[in-house]
């Protein structure tokens, strides 16, 4: 480390570390090295004064006391980017944690990146397909834009996840990219099973903050993400699809952050610069003339409060809200998308056209008449409602079974063999269902089945 710039570490507060420099202060957003073999790394966040800063550690901090050595490594945060990421698991630093040969040397780039300029983004709208029908159908996600999946622990947010990362590798030929931020490193293992399991891996990059890790980590690792992705839309022209478990964990990794930095807290204790963070990590998705990053996010409700300042400020970047519901879990319906509560700025006839649009809706407002008469079908039985009103519940049972899908990555459990359902298919399905073509066949005969055809199979 000779002749890098040296200073002396002034003070330590757990993660929030001071330190002087008398030969000019480093930059930014630099990456500066200390403690025992220069195991903790710290990020410059502010400058105190002419010859002081204060940086957040990104690695703990045990051990570290005042006078220690500490040392600019004339550099920001950087990860490594290329073909040799795939398949593997990283940490905000860019070491391998996947007990694999460690990748060095090579292209690395700097985590903090501007997002792409307007006069360089893509302006038309386009349907990213997943080939789940419930989603496509009801709410499709935009190629270059962001979704959100709503939903609580054991509905099958992961499932949908795997089997997204599935179809896009199958599908687009593009890369997938996993981010989780303060994930259990319970969860980020059986994910990294699931999907080595599944075939997905060797298409796939992981990167985790996990929940141990310091707050600074986990407010770092999205960004580190992005720059990945940013590698594979623009110098590999592919299509990527990043997956973020979970949002929220951002933005509580900024409020600990802001915290530990003295900053007066604004509204319900958040950071006052809550909206601007968000907005530096979400700008940076979107799509070009070389490809696009299309971006499925989930997102945890504090307190099921939709007025909470979080939830506001990540609905603002959404296109797209996809909610699993706990009840059509438990129900056998699966994937669990709420039909009624999901919905996208996609589905207007300018974007996926006429015919789309009102299939979409002729499908909710069936479903939404039989959630009304679910309570007088309970208590006095279907036959006191008028014969309208029976041919609609038919119509809804017999969508509702059909909205349901066996997938690749679950095979292994259900023994059904996976679909993936082309838009097309699955329109016609519905139509066909909704015209009453089908209400001679039994509802089972729709239930898990790829296109409508299987259902006439014997």
């Amino acid at each position: 480390m000779t002749g890098h710039n040296i200073g002396v570490v002034t003070s330590v507060r757990g993660s929030v570390i001071d330190a002087r420099f008398e030969h000019g202060l480093p930059p930014l957003n630099h990456q500066l090295l200390t403690g025992d073999d220069n195991r903790v790394v710290v990020e410059v966040l502010t400058h105190l004064d002419m010859t002081s800063i204060r940086g957040i550690a990104l690695t703990p901090t045990q051990g570290l006391a005042r006078g220690a050595r500490i040392v600019d490594t004339g550099q920001p945060l950087k990860i490594p980017v290329g073909q040799r990421v795939l398949g593997r698991v990283f940490n905000i630093l860019g070491q391998t944690i996947d007990e694999d040969v460690p990748i060095q040397g090579g292209e690395w780039r700097p985590v903090l990146q501007p997002p792409t300029p307007i006069s360089q983004r893509a302006t038309k709208s386009e349907v990213f397909a997943t080939g789940i029908k419930a989603i496509d159908i009801l709410a499709p996600l935009e190629r270059g834009g962001k979704a959100g999946l709503f939903g609580g622990a054991g509905v099958g947010k992961t499932v949908l996840i795997t089997e997204m990362i599935y179809n896009v590798v199958g599908q687009h030929e593009g890369v997938s990219l996993f981010c989780g931020i303060g994930e259990r490193s319970r969860e980020a293992e059986e994910l990294y099973r699931e999907m080595r399991d599944a075939g997905v891996l060797d298409n796939t990059v992981m990167i985790f903050g996990q929940m141990n890790e310091p707050p600074g980590a986990r407010f770092r690792v999205g960004h580190a993400a992005l720059t990945i992705a940013e590698y594979f839309r623009d110098e590999m022209r592919q299509d990527v699809l990043l997956l973020i478990d979970n949002i929220f964990r951002f933005i509580q990794a900024g409020t600990e952050v802001s915290g530990l930095m003295g900053q007066i807290p604004s509204r319900v204790g958040y950071q006052p610069t809550l909206a601007t963070e968000m907005a530096e990590l979400q700008e940076r998705i979107c799509n070009t003339a070389n490809g696009a990053i299309t971006s499925i996010q989930a997102v945890y409700v504090p307190a099921d409060d939709f007025t909470d300042p979080a939830a506001i400020h990540t609905f603002a970047h959404l296109s797209t809200s996809i909610v699993l519901s706990r009840k059509r879990a438990s129900e056998g319906f699966y994937p669990a998308v709420d039909p009624l509560q999901s919905g996208s700025k996609m589905l207007t006839p300018q974007v996926v056209g006429e015919r789309h649009h009102r299939i979409a809706q002729e499908i909710r407002r069936t479903l939404a008449t039989y959630e009304e008469v679910k309570d007088i079908i309970a208590m006095l039985g279907l036959e006191e409602l008028s014969q309208e009103d029976q041919r609609i519940v038919y119509r809804a049972r017999r969508l509702e079974r059909f909205l349901t899908q066996p997938f690749f990555t679950t095979e292994r459990f259900t023994g059904m063999e996976g679909r993936m359902v082309n838009l097309e298919d699955a329109l016609e399905g519905c139509e066909r269902i909704l015209n009453d073509e089908f209400a001679d066949y039994p509802e089972r005969s729709l239930y898990m089945i790829g296109t409508i055809d299987e259902a006439t199979k014997p």
